[in-house]
């Protein structure tokens, strides 16, 4: 058995009654301009001192992504790692040993630490699905009397997070809470890129509309050779991948009805890829039409997760423009697309942000996350659940989570003379294996500095040798007539349970083989495919979501 120290003696014997406050409510569904006030305020109380923990170390493992970075440091022991060990050791008398989990098979991983009973103490994913079917078997911790009981000894972890997160997954009947969401401290999604350079030497204005962004890749591609010479044969006008749910999302989603209720959303909103908002197929018609008139990446069906040779492509100076997330191209400092591209292609070889897909209503709608992100939780197998939360709320604190993100100064990072921080590339035992190290700050995804005004100054500056007025530009073009997502707190979805990686796997291949399709076999594919997706338990989830939202909430089909 474990030694339990004195910091988590004295957190186990603090019993509080909390009272729980109702929410008050959703955003808006089209966020206000980008200024420093629209960023939510963060209060992270101090704890009293507390006096020095006694008797032997806690010893907790902790779950931490292997992304396989080419250049980066072992994600289990390194700079950073060692930052983490040292503090939780000073400041709780817990050791802590990080257990990798590949990133692109997170969830496969976790299926099989579960069931084999060594999963690490504590545990992160982005599929609550894989929460819950475990945690009908056992295997997961209830948090919310950890949370609760000693929330006293948790101000950092109930200040960041705020009870909007705490509670997110809560069972509305139960009252159990299987796992709390990182706060997602900015909400963009997917952005879509093209080569400023190219616009400029055929003299083509920035695409506003479908049929301009249209137009744009077949100059592109009727135009290879004046674009790259005796590699003209290598030209990609547009690039997409395997998942074309994700990669493709603005395209699809300006098909979807903009009156579309909450209920609508809810119901059909369990993939996260927006694969069953209804009109999302019209998107899916436009890229087979591109597809068979040679305006896409062909192989892009062959090669999955986590490969390289897209953004070799990319990197290489052959692709015109992509979808990805908002702020790709500009990732990963000198490794990253806009350093290499700039290397081969020239200075002016850059990606710029475009917003070219506006939907039927005039509208550049999209359909933004809520505040949450990746779900952290306790498998059955810890017996340090209050050591665990102890960590997590070392991590919360303004301090700690700050050097996480920005490092030294000095060494990953400047001070501009107005404050504001500027990130610098760096290579050795001090480079960042993910952006603002997410990997390690688990309860929080995206720049947060203790101060919203600092923190949105220096969020451009985040890039290291990247003009920070693209950057800029794709922030707020990726959020702009953004609906962002509610919370719908209906109980446990049993339809759910298990069906993750399967309805996942049938979504890609679904949209996959529409995508390439002949022109006039599209709509057979993608009907047969879809239909498939649902006997396989897909219909089983609508009319479960359907039962349970009218439960809850009768007729009404808002939240509002």
């Amino acid at each position: 058995m474990k030694t339990v120290s004195k910091t988590i003696s004295k957190a186990l014997a603090c019993l509080l009654l909390v009272t729980l406050l109702a929410s008050c409510g959703g955003p808006s569904a089209t966020p206000p301009p980008v200024t420093p006030s629209t960023l939510p305020a963060v209060v992270t109380p101090t704890p009293a001192p507390e006096e020095p923990a006694g008797g032997g170390p806690v010893s907790i493992t902790v779950e931490i992504f292997d992304r396989s970075n080419d250049g980066g440091s072992k994600p289990e022991d390194n700079f950073y790692t060692d930052f983490i060990k040292e503090g939780v050791l000073r400041d709780h008398n817990i050791e802590v040993t990080f257990v990798p989990v590949p990133r692109w098979t997170e969830v496969e991983q976790l299926n099989n630490l579960l069931a084999a009973g060594d999963a690490p103490d504590i545990c992160v994913t982005y599929s609550y699905p894989t929460i819950q079917t475990y945690a009908n078997m056992g295997a997961v911790l209830d948090m919310a009397p950890y949370l609760e009981d000693n929330k006293a000894q948790l101000p950092n972890l109930w200040g960041l997070l705020g009870e909007t997160n705490i509670y997110w997954d809560k069972d509305p009947e139960t009252g159990e809470i299987w796992a709390i969401e990182a706060l997602l401290r900015h909400n963009p999604r997917i952005g879509t890129f093209v080569r400023q350079d190219w616009l400029t030497k055929l003299n083509i204005a920035e695409p506003t509309t479908l049929e301009e962004f249209e137009a744009m890749l077949y100059a592109f591609k009727e135009n290879a050779e004046t674009l790259l010479g005796a590699d003209a044969d290598k030209i990609i006008p547009f690039s997409t991948s395997y998942d074309v749910g994700w990669r493709a999302d603005h395209l699809m989603t300006m098909f979807v009805a903009d009156d579309i209720t909450d209920k609508d959303v809810y119901i059909n909103g369990f993939d996260d890829r927006h694969f069953l908002l209804p009109g999302i197929k019209e998107g899916i018609r436009v890229l087979n039409k591109w597809y068979n008139d040679g305006l896409t990446w062909n192989d892009f069906p062959l090669y999955g997760s986590g490969d390289t040779t897209e953004d070799n492509l990319i990197k290489s100076g052959y692709v015109g423009s992509f979808m990805h997330n908002w702020d790709y191209p500009y990732r990963n400092g000198e490794e990253g697309i806009h350093h290499q591209l700039r290397a081969i292609a020239g200075e002016d070889a850059v990606y710029t942000s475009v917003e070219p897909f506006k939907n039927a209503a005039g509208v550049y709608r999209k359909f933004l996350p809520g505040p949450i992100d990746r779900k952290v939780f306790l498998p059955a197998t810890n017996d340090e659940p209050v050591a665990s939360m102890l960590y997590l709320d070392w991590l919360s604190t303004v301090e700690n989570r700050k050097f996480l993100q920005i490092g030294e100064e000095g060494v990953t990072h400047e001070v501009l003379e107005d404050g504001a921080i500027k990130t610098v590339a760096v290579t050795g035992e001090k480079i960042m294996n993910s952006p603002n190290n997410i990997d390690y700050t688990i309860i929080i995804n995206g720049l947060d500095l203790g101060d919203p005004e600092l923190t949105m100054d220096s969020y451009a500056y985040n890039y290291s040798g990247v003009d920070a007025s693209l950057v800029q530009k794709g922030y707020e073009i990726s959020i702009n007539d953004g609906r962002i997502g509610k919370n719908v707190q209906v109980g446990q979805i049993t339809a759910e349970e298990g069906m993750g990686p399967v309805l996942t796997e049938k979504r890609d291949i679904v949209l996959d083989q529409a995508v390439i399709a002949p022109v006039d076999q599209f709509d057979a594919v993608f009907d047969a495919g879809m239909q498939d997706y649902l006997a396989s338990g897909g219909q089983a989830i609508i009319d479960e979501r359907t039962a349970a939202w009218e439960k809850v909430f009768g007729d009404a089909v808002s939240l509002d």
